[in-house]
């Protein structure tokens, strides 16, 4: 007869991996899906690693506002790099299965890149608040110590906010013909939804995560803007409050880019499970891909300095 804890041991079952799919419906043209999923990833590293090597190589962007962008930049190559590997290897070679562990640990990177940025882009507000309110302090408030101590706040809130995720998940009991995932890549809802186990921490904990990060940045976000434009309608000059805005137009597309996706694929996960797979699918991908390939493309566009410099690397050329 079997003891209870050989009965416990028994029952309790973590599946070795997971089974990964691509684009529910459209599997059999995931070949030519993989062209333009290859064209954004290549889009997104090599629009971001510009950026850096621009700010590094250039003096002249050595200054908080571009600090920001470089983070911002490096965060977009660490969430493109999460899910590349799983999604290419899906598309290309029909690689399906994640080991569990493996599964774990790419959750975490994605989900603490997508914090890191959202908290980016709220620090981004910040730096235009205080450029825009008190230029003639800018450079006095934001110092170099300033922004090093803000990007270890960055990093160190969302490793604390993400650590406790990969040992809820682990303390469940799966089901053994529930290994199918949604995407591409380690989501995860989509991860805690295949337990056979009560789920009501994880949901809760996942809840918290979200408030506390993306919802807080988003509102502080909000509450920056307000302050900026009350500052920009207190100016006499009209060029002078064209001028003040046209420096947050970047930030603001770029915050639009981030939050918009974010905010439609979390509703979509708590509300729209009826919906098909495959719209799972799209706005996931919309959301961990569109904006790592945007915004080099937004500040290039609308920042001289940076599409100036930008140049200069691909010509093979530094500032003097």
């Amino acid at each position: 007869m079997l003891s209870s804890q050989s009965y416990v041991n028994i029952s309790f079952f973590q599946p070795a991996s997971f089974l990964m799919i691509g684009i529910p419906g459209l599997e059999a043209i995931h070949g030519w899906i993989s062209i333009p999923f290859s064209c954004m990833y290549t889009v997104a590293l090599t629009g971001n690693c510009l950026i850096l090597l621009a700010v590094r190589r250039t003096p002249s962007l050595h200054q908080p506002m571009y600090y920001f962008l470089s983070m911002l930049a490096l965060t977009d190559v660490g969430l493109t790099l999460s899910t590349m590997p799983t999604t290419l290897a899906v598309l290309w070679f029909d690689h399906r299965l994640i080991a569990f562990n493996a599964c774990l640990v790419q959750m975490f990177f994605l989900h603490s890149f997508s914090v890191v940025e959202s908290s980016v882009l709220l620090a981004m507000s910040f730096d235009r608040f205080v450029a825009i309110s008190n230029p003639l302090r800018y450079a006095a408030v934001l110092t170099n110590n300033v922004v090093i101590r803000i990007g270890l706040a960055v990093v160190a809130h969302a490793t604390l906010s993400l650590f406790p995720l990969p040992f809820l998940l682990k303390r469940l009991n799966f089901c053994p013909n529930k290994i199918l995932l949604s995407h591409s890549f380690c989501f995860h809802p989509d991860i805690m939804r295949r337990a056979c186990a009560d789920i009501t921490i994880n949901i809760c904990y996942g809840l918290f995560v979200v408030v506390s990060t993306g919802g807080i940045d988003s509102l502080l976000i909000i509450l920056s803007y307000t302050l900026i434009l009350c500052t920009v309608l207190g100016l006499a000059s009209p060029r002078e409050r064209i001028r003040a805005l046209n420096t947050c137009v970047s930030h603001i597309l770029a915050v639009f880019v981030f939050f918009i996706p974010g905010i439609t694929m979390s509703m979509i996960h708590r509300f729209g499970r009826h919906l098909p797979h495959i719209v799972h699918a799209l706005v996931a991908y919309v959301y961990l891909m569109v904006p790592p390939v945007l915004n080099p493309i937004i500040y290039s566009v609308k920042s001289k300095p940076i599409r100036e410099a930008m140049l200069r690397v691909l010509r093979g050329k530094g500032q003097g």
